[in-house]
């Protein structure tokens, strides 16, 4: 008969049984209930944190799209700001261009009043006289340098002003180029979303780097330059007014001086062509009177020499009459009309010298008054010239410069007369 083989333990009993069934059941039950609590848990995580982000990820885009709206406004404010300034600065160049213009075309008018100057220094004699004509080139030459000077400083004064607005420009374009910068940055920014794949961890991605400004800070950045290039711009267009009013009133100031110093020019060429006719005349008198005195000179001698010869007939008579023989040598009437004769032609013979000697010194006196007549002609032709010579050069200033031919003759032009061989020596060896 077979024995049961019993195996080797501990023997539970049936409440152990009942109790270790039942406590299985409550510790499954206990760990089902915290798993569905964490699971609830997880799904409310789940879904909050999920919300949150997406909310948080809407934000920072509503964030990032006022941002770029706001660096936008900044950027177009900026550009309309650029081409404002380079619009002041193209139009501050021209106008400075035209103020170095102004001043460069006051060397003409400078270059004919020393010209003139120059010219009224070959005067000669009583005609080198500090007349109307020569203060007035000398202030006309004060005007001129005056207004070169005041140009100068115009042209400077631009030259700086765009100096500061090249500055103004120079800030303005970084500040540009960096809002553009920004621009980029932030739309690629706000294209990225979780599925970009150039997307990774960054290490400390959080810090806040060196150099970085507030928002406040970034905003009055942006306002300082738009302010310093409109206030720049401001004094540029303030300086374009003063420009063009100083090359205004230079050319009417120099215009006003030209006028005045050709009307003094004309009214002395008027005084001395009536000072010339004047002489003119006069040295026609002269000659004309030169000319009765010579011709009464000559019947002066002639009648001297008559005279002369009567004298010589009475003296030979009464020495013929000494030769009377005796008695015959008596003082009858013949004697005595011989000797009244002899008597009366001396005193007219000394009458006569006397009278040819004052017209001989009358015509001295008449020979130098007409030298000095003619030399004076020399003196008023030759003034004529220089200053017909001095309008003709200043037509350089009303004609223009491919139109400007000299006039040659200008005094003959002007007077419609010759001058005589004298004076044409005398204008020759000038």
């Amino acid at each position: 008969m077979a024995t049961l083989s019993v195996k080797p333990g501990r023997r539970f009993s049936l409440p152990d049984w009942h109790s270790n069934a039942e406590l299985l059941s409550a510790n499954a039950e206990r760990r089902r209930s915290a798993s569905h609590r964490v699971r609830q848990e997880a799904r409310v995580l789940r879904n909050e944190t999920s919300n949150q982000t997406k909310w948080d990820e809407q934000d920072n885009k509503t964030r990032l799209t006022e941002r770029i709206s706001s660096v936008n406004r900044w950027k177009e404010t900026l550009d309309k700001c650029l081409a404002d300034i380079d619009a002041e600065i193209e139009t501050l160049a021209k106008v400075k261009e035209a103020a170095e213009h102004a001043l460069q075309a006051k060397n003409l008018p400078l270059d004919v009043a020393i010209e003139c100057l120059t010219l009224r220094e070959s005067r000669r004699a009583i005609d080198v006289v500090r007349d109307p004509v020569e203060e007035e080139l000398h202030k006309e030459v004060e005007v001129i340098e005056k207004a070169k000077r005041d140009l100068q400083q115009r042209v400077s004064e631009a030259f700086e002003q765009l100096c500061l607005l090249q500055e103004a420009r120079q800030q303005l374009n970084l500040d540009h180029r960096g809002k553009m910068e920004a621009l980029e940055i932030d739309r690629v920014c706000l294209s990225l979303n979780v599925n970009s794949p150039n997307i990774s961890f960054k290490v400390n991605p959080t810090r806040v780097p060196d150099g970085s400004t507030s928002l406040q800070e970034w905003d009055d950045y942006s306002q300082r330059n738009k302010d310093r290039a409109e206030a720049e711009m401001k004094a540029s267009n303030e300086l374009r007014e003063a420009i063009a009013l100083t090359i205004a009133q230079t050319n009417n100031e120099l215009e006003a001086q030209r006028v005045v110093t050709e009307f003094a020019l004309r009214k002395r060429i008027r005084d001395l062509e009536k000072a010339y006719d004047e002489l003119k005349w006069q040295e026609k008198n002269t000659l004309e009177e030169i000319a009765e005195m010579e011709e009464d000179i000559r019947r002066l001698e002639e009648d001297l020499r008559r005279k002369m010869k009567d004298l010589k007939l009475a003296h030979t008579r009464l020495e013929t009459r000494m030769q009377r023989p005796d008695v015959e040598l008596c003082q009858d009437q013949v004697q005595y009309g011989l000797t009244d004769e002899v008597r009366q032609l001396e005193g007219t013979i000394s009458a006569l010298k006397q009278k040819l000697a004052q017209s001989q010194g009358a015509l001295d006196a008449l020979y130098k008054q007409l030298y000095h007549i003619q030399t004076d002609i020399g003196y008023k032709a030759n003034s004529l010239v220089l200053d017909n010579k001095c309008m003709d050069t200043r037509r350089k200033l009303t004609v223009p410069a491919e139109k400007f031919v000299p006039e040659v003759d200008t005094f003959n032009r002007t007077t419609n007369r010759g001058l005589s061989s004298l004076q044409s020596r005398q204008l020759q060896l000038a």
